[in-house]
């Protein structure tokens, strides 16, 4: 089981505005927060709800603490949703992967857990109405007030996102002849390394620290043999609707799928190079179709 506490808060409402989520579990806890230069304490409460369920896997089972009528009774007694549409439905999506027990608490009523994500969505509020961002500046892991947090992509559009990878490894020709006939002492390599760079792209927000984990349509690792240059040349393609892109997504299928391949080969060349490992192209979001090569 694994326990969320959660709140949001707001100066002024509509204001400045923060949420925290505290995820327990396995006797660990993880600190989640973020701010907003213009939002409601509703809509706090409610991103403070999908950013905790984001961190935690599908179909595990959760536990979410919150003092706030307005989510816990939408959740469990089906209140009519007037607003913020577009978080319930977020919401929605995610309670429908796992296995969620909505529990409504009393505010300051001394409960550790929920009287922690209060301190934390105050300040946050705080810092959002202190040190409002800069028209253009561009979102960082450090808070206002120094300290390390997830970017908040709560007030992001879903759009369709595609991101595109390449990299190589590079061999003797003998060894790329073993992969291309299937003879390696351990098994068929690409088809190994396919199915690790599928992982890894599914694993990114577990790797990359404060990445956020997002739910992937589509992981295509492919491979194309350079008998020319003895490389081994990998192409990963990742697809989502998402908040935010899938570079890392792409760039760790194809850095796992090398590192895969590297594995099952060392013992017959040892000279084996991963190079070039790049984002080739990038779609969606208010940045469009980026195209590097």
């Amino acid at each position: 089981m694994i326990d969320i506490y959660t709140d949001g808060s707001c100066s002024g409402n509509p204001g400045p505005g923060g949420w925290a989520a505290i995820v327990v579990q396995d006797g660990r806890q993880v600190e989640l927060k973020g701010s907003v230069e213009g939002t409601t304490s509703n809509r706090m409460e409610l991103t403070a709800a999908i950013e905790g369920l984001v961190h935690v896997p599908e179909d595990s089972e959760v536990s979410i603490h919150s003092d706030s009528e307005y989510l816990v009774n939408t959740m469990t007694r089906n209140w009519k949703r007037r607003a913020n549409l577009d978080l319930w439905h977020r919401l929605d999506e995610l309670t429908a992967a796992r296995k969620v027990k909505w529990i409504r608490v009393e505010g300051h009523a001394g409960h550790p857990g929920n009287e922690r994500a209060n301190r934390l969505a105050t300040e946050m509020s705080a810092c959002a109405g202190e040190n409002p961002r800069r028209q253009g500046e561009r979102p960082t892991h450090f808070d206002s007030a120094g300290q390390i947090h997830m970017v908040d992509i709560s007030e992001k559009q879903i759009t369709q996102r595609v991101a595109v990878a390449k990299g190589a490894v590079k061999m003797k020709s003998s060894t790329l002849e073993l992969i291309e006939q299937g003879q390696a002492a351990k098994g068929d390599v690409l088809a190994m390394a396919q199915m690790a760079g599928i992982m890894a792209a599914k694993k990114t927000s577990e790797l990359i620290p404060l990445c956020h984990p997002l739910c992937l349509a589509s992981v295509a690792v492919e491979f194309h043999l350079d008998r020319e240059g003895s490389v081994v040349e990998i192409t990963a393609t990742v697809k989502a609707a998402e908040r935010t892109g899938l570079e890392m997504e792409a760039l760790t299928a194809v850095a796992v799928s090398a590192l895969t391949i590297y594995d099952m080969c060392k013992a017959v060349d040892r000279g084996m190079r991963i190079e070039g490992i790049r984002l080739v192209r990038k779609s969606g979001g208010r940045s469009g179709t980026i195209t590097l090569e």
